[in-house]
């Protein structure tokens, strides 16, 4: 399979040499196709935050109801969780920018209607579930889409670069967009969470809902421009006419092969379930009963987990490469301080000292999520990245509608409780994992082997 950078030294697009010695960020964004995708997927992360900030602030305007929000984002989850394997298959045996494309249009019309039903005030919790699902179907396919595109567009001297561009600043959206959509919602609806009787104050979650309609458009024009010339080695047409299922099991039989990559999955699945469900419940929730503010403590609480996220990931560019047998071990003991901190989250009563927290939570996601991305660009066979990455995006934010229902549930009952159980033993289990990981230094810095268990 030919890499991105040799596809466009064939289609006239690119000088390979000039571009290939030099793995900087100055020759990384001189490259057409990623600046395209870059540029793209920058707008469209921060309309995602205006809309992961309006949604659950919605449900509570309509309900006032923690379990609503917990039930709206696990219907979210659940057809993103049931559907990213296959997702995975379809990115490898179309491509990943079809896969984009489409699903970046059929979230397009989705948002736009939600919108318009927000506006004419006719909006209702049953069509909120309905959506969600919708939104859950179409992210199953994305998610994984993404990262797979990457290797298509780059020398894999240039994988971490290039993951660093564009997820730091989906990060940096992550940082401005929740300040800039809770307040929008804040100044224009009060920002007050007060049931039925609030639902036709929703002028601010409707222009929050159109903004990532609008930032949904641009992706998609970016993606339309780019331009890839596809090439299949030997082999790949046979792989490509097997059905579906054979497809998805021949990702899922080459990630159990693997024995580093079966033992990260295995550990971050467990790990997420104690640790995604609470933080998307619980920060809302928070936001609405215990921290001054309402929808701005929401937003400010957000916007300090994408700067820690931010941040995390210019810690990878700026600290020293890690040998390929402590990679997995340090992701680790990085992510233990998430479960440190969540479980911190549930003693504190102000919103400085929340966002401080959320701060360090993103800066171990930031740090482990670029980590773990070019670790498994670069030990994956292209015509196997589709389903790997679904497989590693499937433990990692797949799993969540397991937990989502359960959070809603359990911190009503006591919040400083839930989450200090729940951070507590996430932590441990990170550190077990990562002491495990340290006994196998040589595997780790082995290719796949055939040993079985996932510890």
């Amino acid at each position: 399979m030919k890499s991105g950078i040799e596809m466009a030294h064939a289609t006239g697009q690119l000088d390979t040499k000039a571009v290939v010695s030099r793995g900087t960020l100055a020759a990384v964004l001189r490259i057409r196709n990623f600046r395209l995708l870059w540029m793209g997927q920058g707008i469209s992360a921060l309309g995602d935050q205006f809309y992961l900030i309006a949604l659950p602030w919605l449900v509570l305007q309509l309900t006032g109801d923690a379990l609503a929000v917990g039930t709206v984002l696990a219907l979210a989850a659940f057809p993103r969780a049931l559907f990213m394997l296959v997702g995975g298959a379809l990115i490898d045996r179309f491509s990943p920018r079809t896969v984009m494309l489409a699903s970046n249009t059929l979230r397009l019309v989705v948002v736009t209607l939600l919108t318009l039903l927000i506006l004419t005030d006719l909006v209702q919790m049953w069509m909120l579930y309905g959506f969600a699902l919708l939104f859950g179907l179409v992210d199953a396919f994305f998610y994984p889409a993404l990262p797979a595109l990457i290797p298509q567009l780059l020398g894999e001297e240039q994988f971490q670069i290039g993951n660093v561009l564009i997820q730091g600043t989906a990060m940096l959206s992550l940082f401005a967009g929740p300040v800039l959509a809770g307040g929008l919602i804040a100044l224009l609806d009060a920002g007050s969470v007060q049931g039925e009787a609030a639902a036709a104050h929703t002028l601010g979650i409707a222009i929050a809902f159109g903004v990532d309609a609008v930032s949904l458009l641009a992706s998609l024009l970016t993606l339309w421009m780019i331009r890839i010339k596809a090439t299949k080695e030997a082999g790949e047409e046979a792989e490509q006419k097997e059905g579906m299922f054979s497809f998805i099991r021949a990702g899922l039989v080459h990630a159990w092969n693997d024995y580093p990559a079966r033992l990260l999955i295995c550990f971050l699945g467990a790990i997420m379930l104690l640790i995604n469900g609470p933080f998307v419940v619980v920060i809302p929730v928070l936001s609405a009963t215990r921290f001054a503010g309402g929808a701005a403590a929401f937003g400010i609480i957000m916007s300090a987990y994408g700067g820690g996220a931010l941040l995390g990931m210019v810690l990878v560019g700026a600290l020293p490469k890690l040998p390929a047998r402590y990679t997995i071990s340090t992701i680790l003991v990085v992510i233990s301080s998430m479960g440190i901190a969540m479980a911190l989250l549930g003693l504190v009563t102000s919103t400085l000292l929340a966002a401080l927290l959320a701060l360090a939570m993103g800066t171990a996601i930031g740090y482990g999520n670029i980590t773990m991305i070019t670790w498994v660009q670069k030990r994956t066979p292209p015509q196997m990245l589709g389903r790997m990455m679904s497989l590693a995006m499937f433990v990692t934010i797949g799993l969540t509608p397991v937990s989502t229902p359960i959070a809603g549930a359990l911190i009503k009952l006591n919040p400083t409780v839930f989450l200090l159980v729940t951070g507590g033993l996430a932590a441990a289990l990170s550190l077990l994992g990562a002491l495990n990981f340290l006994g196998r230094e040589k595997d780790m810095a082995e290719p796949a082997t055939q040993q079985a268990g996932c510890v």
